[in-house]
C-alpha cells in the first residue's frame, strides 16, 4: 500500500491514492498512510456484509475514486459490491493464478514442491482468485525457504509489480472515459 502511494505521488502518474480504507482500527497499513498525509477511514466490518459494503461504497464514491486496490483485504465481497465497481477492484494473490488460490497458496506451494510460485494482479471478480490476470511475477522456491522466507520473497515482487499494474488499470479508466 505505501509503494502504491508512492507511485500515486510520482510525476505524471494516472493516480491518486486519495484513501485507505480499513475494517481493522489497529491496520499497520492506517498508519503507515497517516504517516504519509493519506486520508484514512476505519469502517468496521461487523455481521452484516450488506451495510459495510455500503458504507465503503458511501466513502469511495463520495470521493470520487474509480479505482479500489486491495491490499491485505482478506474478506470475501458480495456479488452487489462487485457489480457496483465491475473492472475497478483489482487484488494481489501470492501464487501464480490460477495455481494455488485461496488464503494458503504460500503453504500450498510449498507442500507441492514446485519450484517456481509467485504473485499475480487480477481483477476482483465473484469466484475468488478467478479474474482477469493482470500482470504475474515469478518468483523461484528454494529448498531451504518456509512459509515466512517465501512469502517474503513474494512481497518484494509484488511490491514491484502493483504499483505498475494501478498505473496500468487507471490508464485504461481514463482512456474509456475519453470516449
Amino acid at each position: 500500500m505505501v509503494k502504491l502511494i508512492e507511485q500515486s505521488r510520482s510525476f505524471g502518474s494516472n493516480c491518486f491514492v486519495s484513501v485507505v480504507i480499513s475494517n481493522k482500527e489497529d491496520a499497520l497499513g492506517l498508519k503507515k498512510a497517516r504517516n504519509m498525509g493519506t486520508d484514512t477511514v476505519v469502517i468496521p466490518h461487523g455481521n452484516d456484509r450488506s451495510t459495510f459494503e455500503k458504507r465503503v461504497t458511501n466513502e469511495l464514491k463520495s470521493r470520487g475514486v474509480q479505482l479500489i486496490c486491495l491490499a491485505g483485504f482478506m474478506r470475501i465481497l458480495t456479488p452487489v459490491f462487485l457489480n457496483a465497481w465491475p473492472n475497478r477492484i483489482i487484488n494481489l494473490h501470492p501464487s501464480l493464478l490460477p495455481s494455488f488460490k485461496g488464503a494458503h497458496a504460500v503453504e500450498l506451494a510449498l507442500k507441492a514442491g514446485v519450484m517456481f510460485t509467485g504473485c499475480s494482479a487480477h481483477y476482483v471478480v465473484e469466484d475468488v482468485d478467478a479474474g482477469k490476470i493482470l500482470d504475474q511475477s515469478v518468483v523461484p522456491i528454494s529448498p531451504y525457504d518456509d512459509k515466512d522466507s517465501l512469502h517474503s520473497k513474494i512481497q518484494q515482487k509484488e511490491y514491484e509489480m502493483y504499483p505498475k499494474v494501478m498505473e496500468k488499470v487507471a490508464l485504461e479508466i481514463l482512456e474509456n472515459e475519453n470516449f
